[in-house]
């Protein structure tokens, strides 16, 4: 079993946030790599692991090893949608654990918005591997599936239009203070309820952004990272769950994974929700957060919209959620949970600039969502052991 806090994040890496400039998803990736590396205190032939994963290329780990120019000892691209990479600080630690590596890179980019051939691959794909359930009324995915899950909260807790679009508004506000995020014009919560209709109830400002962009880190064991950084960043716990693939096959709408992922989470960290000081949560949609928040443990089930509301994750506000401005406003790439992970890292070694700074921040969580609430990781990482 693996042991609490047994591997540590080295060396980050962000490039091509936001557009590209005609860069591929290869070179802007191998950007933030050349970053995560170099900042781990490691060469690049000291990695011996690589875990990554793509929308588009089910050989994507061979490519990217090979255009890296890795030969690793272990390697990993298990698909679990928008969790995965959150999920790979587990097969990580599972690998580095039984000696299968010693030292890590978990890696992801893409360019949906200056390329965007992923979407025309899903498509494909869509047609190809129909959902039996779905499939037949031609659903508008994944937006409509979240839009169910709104409504339905919605409609047993009361939860309000208004608190939704707070989560957009507070968003925002983060990414004002964020130089690598790509939204910032002024927001109000008037404007995401006024915006154009894209699926009942969420307009277009309740929904993520569809941008280009690139992260990755670098992992090793916290015995050796103790001698290559001057400040590791602890993985103290982690958890995966997956119960369904289609929203149809979704035993309760307002429930997600993030019950089991969370509490695997916590249990290996030993600790609980009172000692987070920073939570980045993977906010497709608005929806998400409120029903993480409660799945996590943070409120209770129901209570989701007014634990937000009234600007309390907004900056200045006593609760510090999605401080990068998260999917709504900051990077989403097509699968976003890698930049939670930089988010958390940034935050916990002080390195953020300014007011986006969480004063004292020793404990973060991130969690990661993957297709329609289908698959949710959550990881709880700390600035000391």
């Amino acid at each position: 079993m693996s042991e609490r806090g047994s591997i540590a994040i080295l060396g980050t890496g962000l490039a091509g946030m936001g557009h590209a400039g005609g860069a591929s998803e290869q070179e802007i990736i191998a950007q933030a790599a050349s970053q995560a590396i170099a900042r781990s205190g490691l060469a690049k032939s000291d990695i011996d692991g690589i875990i990554t994963s793509s929308l588009t290329s089910p050989w994507w780990v061979m490519r990217m090893a090979e255009y890296l120019g890795i030969r690793p000892k272990f390697s990993d691209s298990t698909m679990f949608g928008g969790s995965a990479f959150i999920a790979d600080l587990k097969i990580a630690q599972m690998a580095i654990d039984a000696g299968e590596c010693e030292n890590v890179l978990i890696c992801y980019g893409a360019t949906p918005r200056s390329a965007p051939s992923s979407s025309k691959i899903n498509q494909m794909r869509a047609e190809l591997d129909p959902q039996p359930y779905e499939h037949p009324y031609k659903a508008f995915n994944p937006v409509s599936s979240y839009a169910l899950a709104a409504a339905r909260h919605m409609h047993q807790y009361g939860t309000t239009r208004r608190q939704l679009a707070e989560v957009a508004v507070a968003a925002r506000q983060w990414a004002q203070l964020n130089p690598d995020a790509f939204a910032k014009k002024p927001l109000t919560v008037d404007d995401v309820v006024n915006a154009k209709m894209i699926s009942d109830p969420f307009t277009a400002l309740d929904c993520c952004l569809v941008t280009d962009g690139a992260g990755a880190i670098v992992v090793t064991s916290a015995q050796r990272a103790r001698a290559l950084h001057a400040k590791p960043i602890y993985v103290l716990g982690s958890g995966f769950a997956h119960w369904h693939r289609q929203i149809s096959c979704m035993e309760d709408l307002t429930v997600t994974p993030a019950v089991d992922s969370g509490r695997k989470a916590f249990a290996q960290a030993g600790l609980t929700p009172a000692d987070i000081d920073v939570v980045e949560l993977y906010d497709a949609f608005t929806i998400n957060p409120i029903l993480f928040l409660e799945d996590l443990g943070f409120c209770q089930k129901g209570e989701g919209g007014s634990f937000i509301e009234g600007g309390r994750i907004a900056p200045g506000g006593d609760f510090a959620m999605n401080t990068n401005g998260g999917g709504l406003s900051c990077v989403h790439p097509g699968m976003y949970s890698i930049f939670l992970i930089i988010e958390a890292v940034t935050q916990l070694r002080a390195e953020a600039q300014a007011a986006r700074q969480v004063a004292g921040a020793e404990v973060a969580l991130v969690h990661g969502n993957g297709g329609v609430l289908s698959s949710e990781a959550t990881a709880i990482l700390a600035s000391s052991l």
